[in-house]
Formats: C-alpha cells, structure tokens, sequence
C-alpha cells in the first residue's frame, strides 16, 4: 500500500510546483525506484489535461557508460535530450539510486569530459528556464527525492525516519503545504528585496571561511518550491570577478556519485585560485579544471528551510537548511544576472548556525543562522 503523502506530493508538485497546464507535455524522468511517485505524478499530470511521457532508467546504466564508454561515447550529445529540453513545456525529475556511491571508482577525468559534453544542454535548460513566467516558451521543472533506502542509509537513518525527514522539509505533514509554501515565499521575497540593494555580502564563521562577494546590480531569486522540491533559498549570481576571500565548506560536497570532505576554497578576483580537501582532491581538481568556467562562482545563496535542520548528505536538502549559505561553482542561473557558463554546477554548503554572520554593506542581516529582521524567514 502506498503512503499517502507520496499522492500528496505528486498533487503539489503538478498542481503547484509546474502548474500542468492542458495539453503541456510533461517528460517525467526517473529510476525504477522511484516508480510509486512517478505512478501518481502521471495520473495527476492526466488529471491536469496534460501529456506525461516517462523516461525510467536503471541506475547500473550510469555505471555500465562510465565503464565501456570510449572518447567519442563520453563526449557525444543525444539529440534525443535535446529534443526534450527544446520542445517539453515541463520536465520532472525523481531521484531515487539504489546505490549513491555506485560511481565512486569511477576515473574522475571521464566524469569530467562527460560533464562538459552535456554543458550545451545545461546552458539551453537554463535558458528556457530564465524566460518570464507569462512566456509560452518558457520551461517549467521540477525535481525532488523520492525516499529510499540508499538515501536513508547516507543520511543515517532509517526509511521511516527518512521518509519523515522529506515529507517534512517539503511541508507535506501540513494541512494545507501549498499555503504553507506561499506564506515562505512572501517572507523569502522581503529577504530577496532588501539583498537586491545590496553591493557587497561579507560572510564569516569560526571554521575560518571569510569571503565577500560582489552582488551589486544583480537579482535575487525566490525559491519557494516552484522548482528544486523541497525548496527554501534566496539566490543569486554573484559578480564573476568580484569574490574575495577564503571559504571552508562545512559539509561533505556530493557531486556525480563521489564524496569530497573537507572542502576549502580560496578565491581571488572571483576565481579559485587555491583547493584543497580531505577526501577525494584530486576528483574536485579535475572537476574544476574541466573548462574556464568551472573555478567561478555561478550562484551564492541564503538557506532558509527551517523545517530541515539536519544534513542528509544530499545536495537538495542540505543546501536548503535555515541557517546555511552555499555556492556553486560553474553556471550561473541567467535569471539572477549571472553570466558564467560551464558544464559544471557544484553546490557546497557551509554551516552559520554556531558562530555565522552574515552582512550586506556592513549591517548584519543574519547571526547564528537566524535573520535579524522577524518579517524574513524564521
């Protein structure tokens, strides 16, 4: 028997999230795992008068590409995806491996050549993405986790407990989430416009991260589960040449199946200069040294999620978590004003619970993880 709130998400997610509109075409993407979501996103999406098309498939073909694939398989283009990212109206991804560490033997260097051979399909995603919501052509998406027990396992819990952990961050054990979500995003929105008259932002944290990055002219995004699901940030995308400073990300950073700890950053004129880690160095050298664009920051972000308090090991989660700050290296969202492009998008994310500030042109807006003014997310 399926667990309701699985019904409940689907519902959020067609009926709120892309808003299924009649006649979209809507390409739900996702493994085998996650067939119960994918089962009731596909009625909803019928429900909604719209055309589901599922692309299901098996996690061991990621592994079995990263093994046979020679040169000119790692860099070939489908034109299949592509085709998808030009004609779909809305795409829906439910993540769900069996194994999250299925690729970490994997020769980094592939993963990277990979990486870049996709970077045209990122940049035309977030293009179409970018466009004004009133633009027929625009792109709708979304994606969320679908509770499993590789997830569990990595986030060290059981699937129950899991399961409460997601359905919980994305607002589901409440009456009305879609309420919920909306009354988020007009606080999200106050923190948005006060960061959108901002030139600098100057963060600190006893773990020795001190950075500032120019954010003068530049956008400020609401996320309030229109897109990445569960949601709970502010974004931008911070001056290409204008980031200063040193960051040590407190979590591990999770990227193509492989685990970096202890990740450190040192930026200069908005590019790293200098990387270390603990774990796995050389797969974050290879990473950032897959194009020009892979050692700029593409995004900088304000989590805001208070109901998720714990990190999962999981990207979608972690960088969500009210009190936190991650960026990306790689491309940046053109909706925000940022203009780094890449084939690679890597979110680290940095806890400010314990001893954080973060300023805006000298004024703290946020302490210990909490905002100072009470109107922002809490």
């Amino acid at each position: 028997m399926n667990d309701p709130r699985i019904e409940k998400l689907a519902r959020v997610l067609v009926q709120y999230s892309v808003a299924v509109r009649k006649d979209d075409l809507v390409v739900i993407s996702a493994s085998p795992t996650a067939t119960p979501l994918v089962a009731a996103a596909y009625k909803e999406v019928l429900l909604a008068g719209g055309h589901p098309w599922v692309r299901m498939t098996p996690d061991v073909c990621g592994e079995l590409f990263f093994k046979h694939a020679r040169e000119h398989q790692l860099r070939f283009l489908n034109p299949l995806d592509k085709q998808i990212i030009e004609k779909a109206d809305v795409t829906m991804g439910f993540w769900a491996g069996e194994n999250t560490k299925a690729l970490s033997r994997v020769d980094p260097a592939r993963q990277a050549v990979a990486s870049q051979a996709r970077a045209p399909l990122m940049k035309k995603h977030m293009k179409r993405a970018s466009l004004p919501k009133n633009d027929p052509k625009r792109l709708r998406w979304t994606g969320t986790v679908f509770p499993n027990q590789a997830a569990a396992q990595d986030a060290q819990m059981s699937l129950a407990d899991y399961e409460n952990f997601v359905f919980h961050g994305g607002k589901l054990d409440k009456r009305d989430p879609v309420a919920e979500w909306r009354r988020l995003g007009e606080r999200q929105q106050r923190l948005a416009d006060r960061l959108e008259k901002g030139r600098e932002m100057h963060i600190t944290a006893p773990n020795g991260t001190d950075i500032r990055f120019g954010i003068d002219g530049r956008k400020w995004i609401n996320c309030d589960g229109h897109e990445n699901f569960p949601d709970g940030e502010v974004f931008t995308g911070p001056i290409e040449n204008a980031t200063e400073g040193v960051v040590q990300y407190s979590f591990p950073a999770v990227h193509g199946g492989r685990e970096v700890n202890g990740v450190r950053l040192v930026f200069k004129a908005g590019k790293v200069v200098e990387a270390s880690a603990d774990s796995n160095e050389e797969f974050l050298f290879q990473m950032l040294d897959q194009d020009k664009g892979a050692r700029v920051l593409g995004e900088l972000a304000l989590g805001t999620n208070y109901s998720i308090r714990e990190y999962s090991k999981n990207t979608l989660f972690d960088e969500k978590i009210g009190g936190t700050f991650h960026a990306a290296v790689g491309a940046a969202y053109p909706e925000s004003g940022g203009r780094n492009q890449s084939g690679l998008h890597w979110d680290m994310v940095c806890d400010l619970r314990k001893g954080g500030i973060v300023k805006v042109d000298g004024k703290v807006i946020s302490r210990n993880g909490r905002f100072a003014d009470a109107k922002w997310p809490k």
